[in-house]
């Protein structure tokens, strides 16, 4: 079949001084076995080698093109600007973070899914990351799930499939109905767009590994690591989606067991030694939510883990020397 009689798929990749895996990146879209795509890298004003990079790639494949931001902006914003930038012909759309790389058979498989399904919207794969897969969960073989009934799911506890922004295709026409696709500035504002969008449309997944996601290799991700930007997330997940696809008592109970992690969570860091960023970040989190922290709670949960300490020592020590 003629590679041009087949849907335009735009590949994109917003980068930021990535210069380290930006070949392998690039690499990997080139040696794709689905060739009608668009390639475009956005380059969010780096200061290394990333641009010179680019342009060795761009210089000999015509299908690449290059986008300069004129002033810096956060990573979100550079991702929304990057789906901004999209042919009019684009049938899908899909992110290959610059650190990241993708299979050679990963556009290809999750096109034919996509066009096999209509009603898809947003496609999604198993993925290694780091040393794991991830997006496990979804039964074989199934390979369409209801919007709604993926969205539900996943907020009651599983499975979560979303996985990162290089796991998922995007049908362009999704993309181009809204002004900003990821809906906040969150490093997890993917996740977020799924369950915003997969209110209209059918969640599409391809059992196979399709795609490798480099874990903590950014600044963002490993500050994401260490403030655990997801459970504040899941919060906000809880307070914006829930409504939308749970009814009042699964959200309610859904609602109060996740504070209960979170305030075990927050318990544990209290012998951890985090500062100030750290309290301020999670504090703020919860009031924007609705839910402002419990100094209380907090404190209850610190007295029965002491209480824990004092009463299996051995347990404690294991633990201590297991951190340090």
């Amino acid at each position: 079949m003629d590679s041009r009689s087949r849907p335009l798929v735009s590949v994109l990749t917003p980068v930021y001084n990535t210069e380290k895996y930006l070949a392998e990146c690039i690499q990997s879209v080139l040696s794709q076995s689905y060739t009608h795509w668009e390639y475009i890298i956005v380059n969010n004003c780096s200061t290394d080698g990333t641009l010179d990079i680019a342009k060795t790639f761009a210089e000999k494949d015509p299908r690449i093109r290059i986008h300069n931001n004129k002033e810096f902006v956060d990573i979100m914003t550079n991702h929304n600007l990057s789906l901004r930038q999209i042919s009019a012909e684009s049938k899908y759309c899909k992110i290959v973070a610059a650190d990241d790389w993708i299979f050679p058979d990963c556009i290809t498989q999750m096109v034919d899914l996509a066009e096999a399904n209509p009603t898809v919207g947003i496609v999604a794969a198993y993925s290694i990351r780091g040393e794991e897969i991830g997006n496990v969960g979804l039964s074989y073989p199934s390979t369409v799930v209801p919007g709604k009934d993926i969205c539900r799911r996943s907020l009651l506890g599983g499975p979560y499939v979303f996985g990162s922004p290089t796991g998922l295709l995007y049908r362009s026409d999704l993309v181009r109905s809204v002004e900003a696709f990821y809906p906040n500035l969150s490093p997890h504002a993917d996740t977020a767009a799924c369950y915003a969008y997969l209110q209209r449309c059918d969640f599409g997944f391809v059992h196979q590994v399709l795609t490798y996601t480099r874990m903590n290799t950014e600044q963002t991700s490993e500050r994401s690591r260490q403030l655990n930007y997801y459970i504040a997330e899941h919060l906000r997940y809880l307070v914006e989606y829930g409504p939308i696809y749970l009814d009042k008592v699964e959200l309610e109970k859904r609602i109060r067991k996740h504070m209960v992690n979170y305030y075990n969570f927050l318990g544990r860091n209290v012998f951890q030694g985090r500062n100030k960023e750290f309290w301020e970040f999670h504090k703020n989190q919860l009031a924007e939510r609705g839910y402002p922290l419990n100094r209380l709670a907090l404190a209850k949960v610190v007295s029965l883990k002491i209480l824990d300490a004092l009463l299996n020592p051995k347990r404690t020590i294991q633990g201590l020397l297991e951190r340090s």
